[in-house]
Formats: structure tokens, C-alpha cells, sequence
């Protein structure tokens, strides 16, 4: 493992392993003595913690205890409740009215109180709220928590915690509600009075016990005697929410310590509530590191000077070594960059000089051969578009056709009509913006001259989106390839030759466009033949001899594979799909974008207007 650390690394770890090991022994014997004095103080501190606690939820059980008993000063008022219908309705109402003051003047007992409900022994529902959400009755008697505590045997009782689903706001949070079951004097069952109360009020402590809670990260769990969770110190600290506490399964565990936790037990006078107080031994240890500070801060100014010495001497020795091996990173992917930083004198700075003249005698003789490279293909790319004077071309051709007017030749006219837009097309200025729907012009005018020559043998087929037809491409791609399907794939006046030209858009959004016949095919054997030339012409691009096809049907495949690659790089392409005897595909792929939005027309037919509409 030591030998596949880097260099500076190696230096660094000698000299910081000498300060390490002592370091360590000395701070494991602090820690320990330190842990065991501190955790018996810390039992200590949570005893009396838990202790002021108890003191407090046993004032709370008393007042409420108190409050609810209250309203047996009104025994025969809730007991009248239950009558239902059989009562006047005047009655009814002073009933009403009298219930109201009743819960009002609870309500006033207490300022955290915001609900009180008196439930009848006929489940009508009575409430008084200080809120601005009222309680729902069919939702509350629906609660389970309610039915739970309806057929307890207790008669004063805490509920646990529970949501807000029964109020009209379904507000989030959760609610506390405690309660009596009301009995008449003849002990029969009267009622339920409910105090729906927030968690936060079940347990209030002087600002010194939440900061020693805060800083030891005390827990306290307050669980009623059915140990369902009435308090949580995380959610009443904001650490966690209500509805975690409700739904994520904060179970109580254990009474016992262990290694991570003190846990400490107690409960109210008359068991009605129960407190876990849990201290985690991590927080101690943070006491510990402070208590054996003076300790460490000799060894750890002792270490960082080590450290700092190491990394100077480290970072001094390595630096040059790290920006040659960055060098020779860049240089393999082709950026041949000379270091530029003054090096030292040393045996380093004398590598680093050498590397530097060899990486420019590189640099020069790479862009020597480059840019003659570049030179050569612009010349040769240049070439195949302006071998023809395109001014004395037009004047010629419209001289030829006015004479054939003259002598009435429409027919011959019109061919050399066709003939000058197709020159037109492919011999224009150069910079010229040359789109698909040129090369689809110039194709159809190519055909429509050879539907001439053989009697309307020939149909074309164009199905592409509309917004592909002004995407660039490189001058005389289409024609050259139909002018093959003639030349190989027309089979004499048999049948008609029907080719097919369609476009669409690939997932990365590029043009795929292929261009197939109904010809006679060619067999397996040509077919990979000529693949195997068309990726043997990408593959000499670049080199200085010109490989191009020219011959008398003008230019042919391997030289459109040269132009495709130079053009538009190495993913895009040229190659023939079939190999069968019915008909051939050449698949061509090169960038665009657009959307889809089909057109097709036929060639044969459109032929015989002067110019072809290729958005319709």
C-alpha cells in the first residue's frame, strides 16, 4: 500500500507518524480518566433533572385534576344533557347557553387552554374554543383515541399524542387532550369534559434546565400509563416535528443504560405519567475534550507544526514533478504546452528544461504538417465546386436555349432550362448557404432531364419534415447517388424505377436521410465491396493524395464519404444497407434539428411545373 501512495504523500506520513503514536497514547489515558469522572457527575446532574420534572408534571396533574372537577359544580345542568328531544325548546336553549358559560369560565382557568368539549351521555358534542377552527363532532367521536379513553376505567385520565383530523382546519401538529368522565350524583354516567391542550404547555422548565438540556442533548420522554407518548423533547425542541413523533415510530425503548445512552426512570405521585430521561454518552464526550483541552493543545501545536514543515518540504519538492506529469497528460491527448514556471537549479529543473525544448520542437513540427494538411483539403474541397465558370456557363446555355426558341424546339428549351437551374443550383457563389431543399431541387431537375431521355421511366418520392428542408448540407450529395440507381438499377424499359428519398430526425436530433430504388440490386459480395471502400475513402481523409472517383457520371460515392467526413467529422457517414437483388438503400447521417412534420411529393409529376414547392 506504501508504494502506491504518490510522492508527497510518502514525505508527509514520515514525517507525521513521529508525532502521531505518542499523541495517541496520551490522549486515550486523558479521555479515560476524564469519561469516568464526568459521566458519574452527569448521573448526578440527570437526577436532579428528572426530579424537577416530576415536581412539575405534578402540579400539572393537580391544577388540571382541579380544573376538571370544576364542573361538577354543574352536575344536574350535564346530566340534563342527555334528555335529547323531550325537553321544550326554550329549555333547550338556556341549557345551551348555560353549558357555554360553563366551558367559558374553564377556558379562563387557564391561558393555555384553547378547546374545552363537553360530551353528553347522548353524544351530543358542546365546545368552546378560543381558536379559529372549531372541532368537527361526527370526526371527534369517530377517534380512536376517544373510543379508547370512553371505555376506560379511569375516571381523570391523559390522552397521548394525537392529530388535529377532528378540527374543521385539519391543521398539521398535535394535541394533548386531557379529560374526565362525569358522573352524576347517583353515580350514574353523566358525560366527558375534554381539554384538547399543545404538547409545549404539558411541561414548561426554567430557562437554565433548557439550556443544560440543550447542552448535554438531553431527552425527555413523557408517556401516560397506557405508554402511548404524551411529550418529546426533540419535537418540543424543533429537531423533529409533532407528526414524526405521531407517524415515524418514535417507540419508547428500553429503561436500562447502555453503551450509547444514561437512561433514567421516574413517574408521577399517582403513576398517571411517566419520564424517561435520556443523557447520550457522546455529549459527554464533548465535555471530555474540553476538560483535557490544556492537554491536547501542547501536543496538537507540537503536530501542526510538524505538519506544516512537512507539507512546505513536500509541496517545495513535488511541485515541479507534478507539473511535468501534467504536462505529459496534455501532451497525450495532443496539447503539447511547455511549462512556463521558473524551476530551480536542481536535477528537476534540469528534466523540466529538456522536456520544454522537446515539446516545442514537437509543437513546431506538428503545426508545419497541419496546417499544410488544412491548406490541401480546402484546395481540393474548393476545387470540386468551381471547375466550371458558373458566368460564362449561364450566358452559354441561355444563348443555346433563346435559339431553340427561335426555331420553335420548345422541347429542347426546356431541357436546357432545366439543365441551367441545375448549374445554377450547385455553381453558385461560394459561402452560399446550400440547404437540403436545394439538393432536392437539383435532384428533381436531374430526373425530370432523364425522364426525357428515357419516356417518364423515372419517379421520385420525398417524404421529410418541413423543417429539415432548410437544414445545410454539402452540394451535390442526392444527385449523384440517383444518378447511380439509373446507371446500375434501371433495368431498360421493363418497369418503372421508383426512388424514394426520406428524412427524419434521430434521438440526439441529427438527419438520417435515405435514399433508395426498386432497381435490380446488387449481390452480397458488391455490397460489402463497396462499404468496404466508402470506410476505406473516410479513413484517408486526411491524407495529401487525392483518392476521389471522379469519372463520367460525375461524383461518385466514396468521394461524397471524404466530403461527409471532412465536412462534418467522424460520427457522421455514408453506407449502403442492402445487399439483396431488389432495389438498394444508401443511408446518409449528418446534424440538424427540427421538429416532424411530413410532406411527400412525386417528382415524375412535379417535373412538369417550372418550379417545385417542397413545402406542400
Amino acid at each position: 500500500m506504501i508504494k502506491k501512495l504518490r510522492f508527497q504523500n510518502k514525505l508527509m506520513l514520515s514525517y507525521l507518524l513521529a508525532c502521531i503514536i505518542p499523541l495517541l497514547i496520551v490522549s486515550v489515558f486523558i479521555f479515560k480518566q476524564s469519561a469516568k469522572g464526568l459521566e458519574e457527575s452527569s448521573q448526578e446532574f440527570a437526577s436532579l433533572y428528572t426530579s424537577q420534572i416530576k415536581s412539575s408534571l405534578n402540579e400539572f396533574i393537580k391544577e388540571y385534576d382541579k380544573i376538571t372537577k370544576s364542573v361538577l359544580v354543574e352536575n344536574e345542568l350535564i346530566y340534563r344533557l342527555g334528555e335529547g328531544s323531550s325537553i321544550p325548546m326554550n329549555e333547550e336553549v338556556n341549557q345551551r347557553v348555560a353549558v357555554q358559560q360553563l366551558l367559558m369560565r374553564v377556558s379562563l382557568l387557564k391561558s393555555e387552554i384553547g378547546t374545552v368539549m363537553l360530551i353528553s351521555r347522548d353524544n351530543s358534542v358542546y365546545q368552546y374554543t378560543t381558536t379559529t377552527s372549531r372541532v368537527d363532532e361526527s370526526r371527534l367521536l369517530s377517534q380512536n383515541w376517544y373510543n379508547q379513553l370512553r371505555t376506560s376505567d379511569q375516571t381523570f385520565f391523559i390522552s397521548g399524542l394525537h392529530d388535529r383530523s377532528y378540527y374543521e382546519d385539519k391543521g398539521a401538529g398535535a394535541v394533548v387532550t386531557v379529560g374526565r368522565v362525569l358522573f352524576n350524583s347517583k353515580g350514574a354516567y353523566a358525560g366527558m369534559l375534554l381539554i384538547d391542550l399543545d404538547p409545549f404547555t404539558l411541561l414548561q422548565l426554567e430557562h437554565e434546565f433548557l439550556q443544560a438540556r440543550d447542552k448535554y442533548g438531553i431527552s425527555v420522554i413523557i408517556s401516560n400509563d397506557r405508554r402511548e407518548i404524551v411529550y418529546h423533547s426533540e419535537a418540543a425542541s424543533g429537531r423533529i416535528t409533532w407528526e414524526q413523533v405521531l407517524h415515524s415510530g418514535f417507540e419508547l425503548t428500553g429503561d436500562s443504560a447502555n453503551e450509547e445512552r444514561i437512561i433514567l426512570s421516574e413517574h408521577t405521585a399517582q403513576g398517571e405519567l411517566f419520564i424517561k430521561t435520556e443523557i447520550p454518552r457522546s455529549k459527554l464526550l464533548q465535555k471530555i475534550n474540553q476538560m483535557k483541552g490544556l492537554t491536547l493543545i501542547v501536543i496538537t501545536t507540537s503536530c501542526l507544526i510538524i505538519f506544516l514543515i512537512s507539507l512546505w518540504l513536500s509541496y517545495t519538492i513535488t511541485r515541479p514533478i507534478k507539473a511535468l506529469r501534467r504536462s505529459m497528460k496534455q501532451a497525450e491527448v495532443g496539447q503539447y504546452l511547455p511549462i512556463e514556471k521558473e524551476q530551480t537549479s536542481d536535477e528537476i529543473g534540469s528534466l523540466v528544461y529538456s522536456y520544454n525544448k522537446m515539446i516545442i520542437t514537437i509543437r513546431t513540427l506538428i503545426e508545419e504538417v497541419y496546417v499544410a494538411e488544412i491548406k490541401q483539403r480546402q484546395a481540393k474541397f474548393l476545387a470540386l465546386q468551381h471547375q466550371i465558370n458558373p458566368h460564362m456557363l449561364y450566358n452559354t446555355l441561355e444563348s443555346i436555349r433563346m435559339k431553340a426558341l427561335v426555331k420553335d424546339d420548345e422541347d429542347t428549351a426546356g431541357m436546357i432550362k432545366i439543365l441551367a437551374r441545375m448549374f445554377r443550383l450547385t455553381l453558385g457563389k461560394e459561402g452560399r448557404h446550400h440547404s437540403i431543399k436545394h439538393e432536392l431541387e437539383y435532384t428533381a431537375n436531374y430526373l425530370q432531364l432523364q425522364n426525357i431521355r428515357f419516356d417518364d421511366m423515372f419517379t421520385l418520392s420525398v417524404n421529410m419534415p418541413d423543417e429539415m428542408l432548410d437544414c445545410s448540407i454539402i452540394p451535390l450529395v442526392f444527385q449523384p447517388i440517383v444518378e447511380n440507381s439509373i446507371h446500375h438499377g434501371f433495368a431498360g424499359y421493363s418497369q418503372t424505377l421508383i426512388i424514394k428519398i426520406e428524412g427524419s430526425w434521430t434521438e440526439n436530433g441529427e438527419i438520417l436521410i435515405r435514399i433508395s430504388d426498386n432497381g435490380t440490386g446488387m449481390p452480397p459480395e458488391k455490397w460489402t465491396e463497396l462499404n468496404s471502400l466508402l470506410e476505406q475513402a473516410a479513413s484517408n481523409r486526411y491524407s495529401l493524395e487525392n483518392q476521389d472517383d471522379l469519372g463520367e457520371n460525375g461524383l461518385g460515392l466514396t468521394n461524397i464519404a471524404e466530403r461527409i467526413k471532412l465536412h462534418y467529422g467522424d460520427s457522421y457517414y455514408i453506407k449502403v444497407l442492402s445487399g439483396i437483388e431488389n432495389g438498394t438503400t444508401i443511408e446518409i447521417r449528418i446534424p440538424g434539428i427540427g421538429k416532424i412534420k411530413h410532406i411527400s411529393f412525386d417528382a415524375k409529376k412535379e417535373g412538369e411545373r417550372n418550379e417545385i414547392d417542397f413545402g406542400r
